[in-house]
């Protein structure tokens, strides 16, 4: 029973929960082992994808405030070209209207010209052909004036020179009766 009381004794000391000394230092050189090569070359390599990440993303917002100052920038100059453009096309437009009114103008009066023109033809030809009649029926009406004269007289009037005159004398006085009636009304 002594050794059975001593072996007692022993399986007391040993306690089930509690691991050897041996495992305990083995453990701990293990994880100091695993520690620095973890410390050593995980860890270096970790922080190194880790800068290369952030560098990646800022670099990526960076750009991407680039692109979108360009975009914006971009954005000016169209509305500046557009406006521009606007304003060119107002331009144009208003001088096209201004042409128009000065080809209709152009053409007003190249219309008036022309009619003044062809007024003062047709009165230049009127006048002419006036002038033609007058002479013309001056001397039917003289030659009708003598043979009536010739009838009436009886005898024939045969002086052309004098016959002329006198025709030109009376149809004279006929005008100038004409004239002044016309004049007094």
């Amino acid at each position: 029973m002594a050794a059975n009381i001593a072996l007692l004794a022993a399986e007391e000391e040993h306690n089930p929960l509690v691991p050897a000394t041996y495992d305990i230092t083995w453990s701990i050189v293990c994880l100091l082992v695993v520690g620095f090569v973890f410390w050593k070359f995980v860890l270096p390599m970790f922080q190194k994808v880790l800068a290369e990440r952030t560098e990646q993303i800022d670099g990526g917002i960076k750009r991407a405030e680039e692109a979108q100052a360009e975009a914006k920038e971009a954005l000016e100059q169209y509305r500046a070209q557009l406006a521009e453009a606007r304003t060119e096309a107002a331009q144009i437009r208003e001088d096209a209207r201004t042409q128009g009114q000065q080809i209709i103008d152009e053409m007003k009066a190249q219309a008036q010209e022309e009619s003044d023109r062809i007024v003062a033809s047709g009165s230049t030809q009127l006048a002419a052909q006036r002038q033609q009649i007058v002479t013309e029926l001056r001397g039917d009406m003289g030659r009708t004036s003598v043979d009536l004269a010739e009838r009436i007289v009886g005898e024939s009037l045969g002086d052309d020179v004098k016959r002329a005159g006198t025709i030109d004398r009376f149809l004279n006085e006929l005008d100038s009766i004409g004239a002044k009636s016309a004049a007094g009304k």
